[in-house]
């Protein structure tokens, strides 16, 4: 698959699990399944998160996409707060919004955590390498 075919691929991925985050959001406060708290939030930033740094350009400096990754998942999380104002049963909360944008910086983070082992394991298998 071709980076730009991975990214729009990403960036279709992303813009899906946005809609799964307007839906949930939605529902009336009782009907929301689970009653995941804190954890959804974080899990569901931090997904989209990652799946934004995929669909940023490869060209882009690392720490500049994940900044930018990370930016894009708190401004989701705050509009997604600005319409929880409007939907029956459910209300704001800024604590939900800093639960998401933690939750997007650890998904980037846990991303480059893993960029950087396997860099590291490449170059340790790599002929000349260090083992």
């Amino acid at each position: 698959m071709s980076s730009r075919t991975r990214r729009w691929v990403a960036g279709a991925f992303a813009a899906a699990w946005m809609t799964l985050i307007f839906f949930l959001s939605e529902l009336p406060g009782s009907a929301v399944p689970g009653r995941f708290g804190w954890l959804g939030h974080l899990l569901a930033y931090a997904v989209l998160a990652v799946l934004y740094l995929a669909a940023l350009d490869p060209q882009l400096h690392a720490q500049k996409a994940a900044v930018l990754a990370v930016a894009l998942a708190s401004a989701y999380g705050i509009l997604d707060e600005i319409h929880q104002l409007y939907t029956p049963g459910r209300s704001s909360d800024p604590v939900d919004w800093v639960v998401d944008t933690v939750g997007a910086l650890a998904g980037v983070a846990v991303v480059f955590l893993i960029a950087r082992r396997m860099a590291q394991r490449a170059t340790s298998s790599a002929p000349g390498g260090v083992d």
